[in-house]
């Protein structure tokens, strides 16, 4: 499998170049069409100028790459949305960093929880390397979880490490779930093995994921979101929103 339509969300700030790099090698490594989304929440003259911008530093991201490519001005946020609906994986900044401040106002909310696109984002800290060599999976058997692991698969198909962590109230409540997703990722060619944490209340789910010896190595971590709106707003908590603020791993969610 690989992602051959790939939306990458762009704003004036300096952690949006290095997202955009991320996106060119990533489409190219899959053959992709790379689509980016000016999102800046600028208006008028300073729109204008911070377009232009945009325009230039994807223009010269992309020149030597031999990609398809569409960029889509934030003077047209219609036909940006429109964008969302027709991907195979969008990549964006998480909420808490410096891009929150100049995006415009619920574009990756509703890019995240409507466009039913997996989205991969990309924590402001993040220092730039290979991403889905050892992949850990946020394993609760529910829906979204699921959603998330099939969007997950061109990564999935090509790790070398694949760790589905199960945090509980006792080891047996997630076992057999997390043995059948093994079973299921193996029809893919995916080897994986499982992870019980039992949850004492000494640690939240996060805590315990990124404290585990079995995912210290990580990449990227798969997990669905939960929840119905405002993620980027920070209106809505729980385990989603932990896991995008968090300042060292990428992130792909599905909703």
């Amino acid at each position: 499998m690989a992602y051959k339509d790939i939306l990458v969300y762009l704003d004036s700030t300096a952690e949006s170049v290095e997202r955009l790099r991320f996106a060119v090698e990533l489409a190219k490594t899959h053959g992709a069409r790379l689509i980016g989304i000016d999102a800046s929440a600028a208006q008028g003259v300073a729109a204008a100028d911070s377009s232009e911008v945009t325009r230039k530093i994807f223009d010269e991201a992309t020149r030597e790459a031999s990609l398809k490519t569409v960029l889509v001005s934030a003077e047209k946020p219609g036909e940006g949305d429109a964008f969302t609906h027709c991907v195979d994986l969008i990549v964006a900044p998480a909420p808490g960093g410096p891009a929150r401040e100049v995006i415009r106002r619920g574009a990756l909310d509703h890019a995240l929880l409507e466009s039913g696109a997996p989205m991969l984002i990309l924590p402001p800290d993040w220092t730039p390397g290979p991403v889905g060599q050892n992949v850990v999976i946020a394993w609760n058997a529910g829906r979204e979880a699921l959603r998330a692991v099939h969007d997950a698969m061109p990564f999935l198909e090509k790790a070398t490490k694949v760790t589905v962590f199960a945090f509980s109230s006792r080891p047996s409540d997630l076992r057999a779930s997390a043995v059948m997703l093994v079973h299921h990722l193996a029809s893919h060619g995916v080897a994986a093995h499982i992870s019980d944490w039992t949850n004492t209340g000494d640690l939240t789910a996060i805590e315990a994921l990124f404290a585990s010896l079995d995912t210290q190595d990580a990449d990227l971590i798969v997990a669905g979101a939960f929840g119905h709106s405002r993620v980027y707003e920070g209106l809505f908590g729980g385990v989603s929103l932990d896991l995008m603020r968090q300042q060292s791993l990428p992130v792909l969610m599905s909703h």
